[in-house]
């Protein structure tokens, strides 16, 4: 499955960006990783608007159903 989804990768021209087996480096344990708030409301928000047009989607769908029957 990764062998395909690596193809896709490479074919769609963004396969140099994702790092092979060899190109991660260790990291030192112990080193915190620093996560800023406005990042984190800013993926809480981004969620909940993709959850809020998926929703939206899914009724406008039912509803043009139900007026087509």
């Amino acid at each position: 499955m990764s062998f395909v989804l690596g193809m896709v990768f490479w074919v769609l021209g963004i396969r140099g960006h994702i790092p092979q087996f060899g190109d991660y480096h260790p990291v030192r344990a112990g080193s915190p990783v620093a996560i800023n708030g406005g990042a984190v409301m800013g993926v809480l928000a981004a969620a909940a608007a993709a959850l809020s047009v998926f929703a939206l989607a899914l009724w406008a769908t039912v509803w043009l159903a139900i007026r087509l029957i």
